[in-house]
């Protein structure tokens, strides 16, 4: 890949296998814990701002109410989604699919844009990591409290600090699993349900799976995730080019790296702008050094930037040393913000925004499947050749409907049965009918036909559907 980006350092770099007192080796590593340290800034305001809306979406729309339901909510022994307005039936699932694929295709344009700002900003282990880091924070003190406490024996004080972090920990993860099982029951009758022990079984399970799954990933596994189970963080680089906007060290100007005095002549001992305080590496979640260049483990989180840029002020320098930027820049050449593929992206997702919606806002709200009964045909009293189907009717408006039923294909064709039907919002209706023609007007034994509804009271709402009429031919 001549044209990507140079990803140095790919492999994680685990420490030197030990030795075991019988004088093998343990070929893998221990897991070293990263502790990093507090820190304010720009894209931390970006982020913790980013967080909060996303967490406010996340645990506030599940207590909105539309009507007399709740405003979000899949239901699914009814097999109804319930969107505010909208009615998402299972006839509806390709919008659905439709919106994972433009989903797919925006993280595809934002990747070639900006690299992986999602995992950033928005993924939810890196929210919740940081909601959980937040968390250690406050109850343990910052990094080097921390690493402090972690080597201390057990005692009162210790055992207080790391209660008073498992104990919000486990909060978090309760509330996040309640909330999310609460898309799916509605949350006001759950947490009643909940507390009273009144819940279903698969209630309690789902909610505990996903408070386990919570409390283990964002406490835990944490970067271990990002770096060994995410397969965004493998595929990435292929999306690169050299104007993608990438968190990067700037070595023409850092090098050399050393400390110095706040006000010495650091460029007349051939010292570059970095001063080596590595308050880089000890605000990264994943615990890389970005001086070593681009590696995979990045998740554009922009910490070390706001890290780096604070040490900068303190120093005199200017700020950008680590900063969001392209390869070109950094080789000191023009970056092309419009190229073709990320244009052909920007296309393709606005089309498919674009049909999405007018698949949206026209999508039938009436769904007429029809049914032929077995017997092929009969003759009726009258002579005249009948066919018998079942109509199935549903109203997947929100509000309630009365229908009119046609039937066309055939000259002299007759509809014997109900020809108007009032349906109630979500309603699904099924309507024998027998239809009925002169045997004179057959020419084929197989005949197209089409059934046709439409509601009374909304001249846009209406629907047809193909069947054939079955009879002998006479000629």
């Amino acid at each position: 890949m001549n044209d990507q980006i140079p990803v140095r350092d790919v492999t994680p770099k685990p420490s030197q296998p030990a030795k075991q007192d019988n004088g093998e080796f343990d070929l893998y590593a221990k897991q070293e814990k990263i502790y990093t340290k507090a820190f304010t800034g720009l894209f931390r305001n970006l982020r913790m701002g980013g967080g909060a809306f996303l967490f406010l979406l996340y645990f506030g729309t599940v207590w909105l109410n539309w009507g007399e339901r709740q405003a979000i909510w899949w239901n699914l022994p009814e097999r109804k989604f319930y969107i505010f307005n909208m009615t998402i039936w299972p006839q509806d699932f390709i919008l659905l699919s439709s919106l994972l694929i433009i989903s797919a295709f925006g993280l595809f344009f934002i990747t070639v844009f900006a690299g992986r700002v999602w995992c950033g900003y928005t993924c939810p282990q890196s929210v919740w990591t940081w909601i959980f880091m937040w968390a250690e924070k406050v109850t343990e003190g910052d990094r080097n409290q921390r690493m402090k406490l972690d080597k201390q024996p057990m005692s009162q004080s210790k055992l207080l600090k790391k209660t008073a972090k498992h104990s919000l920990w486990f909060l978090v993860s309760f509330i996040t699993g309640l909330t999310f099982v609460g898309y799916f029951t509605p949350m006001r009758e759950l947490v009643i349900e909940i507390f009273t022990l009144e819940a279903s079984g698969w209630a309690y399970f789902w909610i505990g799976f996903f408070t386990v799954a919570t409390y283990l990933n964002a406490g835990y596994l944490r970067e271990q995730v990002c770096i060994y189970m995410c397969p965004y963080a493998r595929f990435q680089s292929v999306m690169f080019d050299k104007d993608t906007l990438v968190v990067s060290y700037d070595p023409r100007r850092g090098e050399s790296r050393g400390p110095r005095k706040r006000n010495s002549d650091y460029k007349a001992e051939g010292l570059g702008d970095c001063i080596d305080c590595k308050a880089c590496v000890h605000v990264c979640p994943t615990g890389i050094d970005i001086r070593d260049g681009l590696q995979y483990e990045c998740i554009t989180c922009a910490a070390c930037i706001d890290a780096c840029d604070t040490i900068m002020d303190k120093m005199g320098y200017d700020k950008g040393l680590i900063s969001y930027t392209t390869e070109h820049n950094l080789n000191g050449e023009k970056t092309h913000l419009m190229r073709p593929r990320l244009i052909g992206y920007a296309v393709a997702l606005v089309a498919m925004l674009l049909g999405f919606a007018y698949a949206v806002v026209n999508r039938p709200l009436v769904e007429l499947d029809v049914l032929k009964d077995r017997v092929l045909y009969r003759e009726n009293e009258t002579g005249r050749i009948e066919n018998v189907y079942t109509l199935k009717v549903m109203n997947k408006d929100q509000r309630e409907h009365t229908y009119v039923i046609d039937v066309d294909g055939l000259e002299g064709l007759q509809l014997e049965g109900r020809r108007e039907v009032t349906a109630a919002a979500g309603e699904i209706l099924s309507l024998p009918v027998e239809l009925s023609v002169d045997p004179e007007q057959l020419t084929n034994s197989t005949n197209e036909i089409r059934f046709k509804i439409h509601s009374l009271d909304d001249a846009d709402v209406r629907r047809q559907t193909d069947s054939r009429f079955i009879g002998p031919v006479l000629h």
